[in-house]
């Protein structure tokens, strides 16, 4: 039986349009943060359910290249679509700025990644041929960043040259795929769920077989992050994701899928570019990210555009800053994450990018920008928020199912 949770709520309907219209005034809003009773009840969540321990990998078995951090004030940062606060009038990012002129390293900030594999893939072969990617930062999602520490291609952090990244919420600081954060820090984590535009689509969207209505055919677009739309459609499908299902369940769900690619209900399956269709009224539905919703209502001013849990559950992940193991500026890749850990500075990304930020003291700062933002559940949800919305992490698959997994997964896509 699909678990049940009540219609969407009004509330926090209104607090979304609040947080937009926020954005508009101080030119700050997007993505969405986990918050402070979410992260004691959803992020033990995320501890529990994150991918196996890598094997043991220290320093002194890392062979690093010299740090030039020094010499050379700068620092190069690869990271997603729409996460990071930006000021569509200086067409610059706020925070970026204040960090350079107090230190007087000049960040080099680029929207190089749109989704996990199609990245990873692009520099894989230069970080284990010892070359330098152009990248000293760069921003994975949990699974993929558990790959990037056991394949050993990224660096280790000094966390005592990193006094605000005690700042990390309790429950993050051991996750299993890095236990005690010696490899990573998490940058903000997020919902997937339906997202749509209500004035176009004429009605509300709570389920994911909404998407496959006649009237829909061609304008959905779905993630092809196989985490999110699989899981999303696995658990409309009745499947606990964070239980032990099997290749049967997932299956079931991509042939979902496939169906719907080849009957032409879905559009496109894409990464963070999926926000191009939806912008170009190519696309007027589909499977995607919580945060993106606030950026595009924001970028198009246009508050029809609606992000929801669907009724059967939705999905939550994690985002992580990471330092490849060929970057010759370590020190000032560190200087960066530690500076986005000081909780007014994280408070500012936050209230701009929308989604579930890690640091504590942020919500107590986000306060302080605006009380209301502060009460958003997709901004700081709550433990009971999260279950009576049944949000779910995919659970850890072993190597093998990975393997497995995702050969299939790249059939339906096209990949």
């Amino acid at each position: 039986m699909k678990p049940l949770r009540p219609p969407a709520d009004p509330l926090t309907r209104d607090l979304v349009r609040a947080a937009v219209d926020t954005s508009r005034r101080r030119s700050l809003s997007r993505r969405a943060l986990l918050g402070s009773s979410l992260l004691g009840g959803a992020a033990a969540a995320l501890s529990a359910c994150a991918p196996p321990a890598p094997p043991a990998s220290g320093a002194a078995q890392l062979d690093l290249p010299e740090d030039r951090s020094d010499v050379e004030k700068i620092m190069r940062w690869a990271n997603w679509t729409a996460y990071l606060d930006y000021d569509e009038e200086t067409k610059k990012y706020p925070t970026l700025e204040a960090f350079i002129k107090r230190t007087g390293i000049q960040v080099t900030y680029a929207e190089d990644i749109d989704d996990n594999d199609t990245y990873f893939n692009k520099i894989a072969p230069q970080l284990r041929a010892g070359q330098d990617i152009g990248r000293d930062m760069f921003v994975f999602t949990d699974w993929m960043a558990n790959r990037i520490i056991r394949d050993r291609l990224c660096q280790p952090l000094d966390l005592i040259r990193m006094p605000h990244a005690t700042n990390i919420r309790e429950q993050l600081k051991d996750v299993s795929f890095d236990p005690g954060r010696q490899f990573s820090l998490t940058w903000q984590s997020g919902f997937g769920g339906i997202g749509y535009d209500r004035e176009k689509v004429g009605r509300e969207l709570k389920t994911v077989e909404d998407l496959w209505a006649d009237d829909l055919k061609g304008r959905v677009v779905v993630l092809s992050e196989m985490r999110d739309t699989v899981g999303v459609t696995m658990l409309s499908q009745g499947v606990d994701i964070n239980g032990p299902f099997g290749r049967t369940e997932f299956d079931n769900a991509i042939n979902e899928i496939d169906k719907r690619i080849s009957e032409g209900y879905i559009r496109r399956v894409r990464g963070n570019s999926y926000l191009e269709d939806l912008k170009s009224g190519n696309a007027v539905a589909g499977i995607v990210w919580s945060g993106d919703l606030f950026v595009l209502r924001a970028e198009t001013e246009n508050d029809n555009w609606q992000f929801t849990i669907p009724e059967s559950g939705g999905t939550l992940w994690s985002d992580n800053m990471m330092v490849p193991i060929t970057s010759p500026h370590r020190r000032n890749a560190l200087k960066v994450m530690d500076y986005y850990y000081e909780p007014a500075v994280a408070a500012q990304v936050a209230a701009w990018v929308n989604y579930v930020c890690p640091v504590e003291g942020a919500r107590e700062e986000m306060e302080k920008i605006d009380p209301e933002l502060a009460k958003s559940p997709f901004i700081f949800p709550d433990a009971a928020y999260l279950r009576d919305n049944n949000i779910q992490i995919f659970r850890a698959l072993s190597p093998e199912e990975e393997a497995e997994y995702s050969e299939a997964w790249a059939k339906v896509v096209g990949n």
